[in-house]
């Protein structure tokens, strides 16, 4: 008989689907009883813990209950308070115990996509982060900036000047450059300053935030690859709930670290969840151990057979209002 109780959680050492599976389900015993939104949230679905012995018998916290409610799986004191950058209503919180696992996940995720971060320059155009405080996403790349051992990285609001300045010297100087950028202000300097820099590594995120209309993620890289004179866009998929972020090095597709996995929810039954196809995603991040490891976002997508998957929009507020449970505070 197979055990899922694991005293030790160590979500960074996952080496295989059973691994993730005992993890997961280990970690799901432990939010239940410690998680008091997550634990009502479970007894509403009259959900057994004694019975949940698969991924998809696992429960996932509707997103939005990060703006309502505190979601906290442990007693420690917050450190960090970490908020979306919703341009609307309520903000996502993500309130942190355990600051360390942050950094350690997204380093080692980083490194497991692109290789060492020292050997990179940074470049981060994420105006509408920084203008707003408690960013996880200015958190994650701040760090890099900080690791890097290029004096060139650094942060830029709208100098897009001094930009294009230091993109054109430092790959003169032959240096592996990525340029962090939320989408709408990449299409803003590539309108203005096209340059052809082949080897440009261009992660974007983040969306338009109300400042363009909102295109697919296959128009946005056709002008990227346009003004910026490179072959492949990537793409870094994340929010302000998990702790761990998917990369896509082409073609919109996305890969997981060993420690975070992607299911697909029926959109009109989101208690059916499949490992591949398509519908709304649910995320089941290990590194999620303060907070909610299983989170069922108001994301739209496909998942392959190959694991990969693509994120192709969100879900109406109606049919967001249609499928979920809430309830008060206690």
């Amino acid at each position: 008989m197979i055990k899922f109780e694991i005293k030790n959680l160590n979500s960074f050492k996952i080496k295989s689907e059973l691994d993730f599976k005992l993890n997961a389900i280990a970690l799901f015993k432990k939010q239940f009883n410690n998680n008091l939104v997550y634990n009502q949230y479970c007894k509403l679905l009259k959900i057994k813990p004694t019975e949940v012995k698969e991924l998809n018998h696992i429960p996932f916290l509707p997103i939005q209950f990060f703006k309502t409610h505190k979601i906290v799986s442990n007693k420690n004191n917050i450190s960090h308070i970490f908020k979306s950058s919703g341009t609307e209503g309520n903000k996502s919180i993500n309130y942190v115990s355990n600051i360390d696992n942050y950094i350690k996940s997204f380093r080692t995720c980083f490194e497991l996509f692109y290789g060492p971060i020292k050997n990179y320059v940074f470049l981060g155009l994420l105006p509408s982060y920084m203008e707003q405080k408690n960013s996880s996403l200015i958190f994650m790349v701040d760090n890099f900036i900080k690791t890097s051992n290029h004096k060139e990285s650094e942060f830029y609001l709208d100098n897009y000047n001094k930009l294009l300045s230091v993109l054109k010297k430092a790959s003169n100087k032959k240096k592996k450059i990525i340029l962090f950028g939320v989408s709408y202000a990449l299409l803003d300097f590539a309108e203005k300053y096209p340059i052809i820099i082949k080897d440009l590594i261009i992660i974007e995120t983040g969306g338009m935030k109300g400042r363009k209309k909102e295109i697919t993620r296959n128009e946005l890289h056709l002008k990227l690859n346009k003004g910026f004179g490179t072959k492949h866009i990537h793409s870094e998929y994340g929010m302000t709930e998990l702790f761990s972020q998917a990369y896509s090095l082409k073609n919109g597709k996305f890969q997981n670290p060993p420690w975070m996995k992607t299911l697909i929810r029926n959109i009109n039954n989101p208690l059916m969840v499949s490992n591949f196809g398509k519908g709304a995603i649910n995320i089941i991040d290990l590194a999620n151990e303060h907070s909610c490891a299983f989170i069922a976002t108001n994301d739209i997508g496909e998942i392959f057979k190959d694991k990969s998957y693509t994120v192709n929009g969100r879900i109406s507020e109606s049919e967001i209002r249609g499928c979920n449970l809430m309830f008060n505070d206690n």
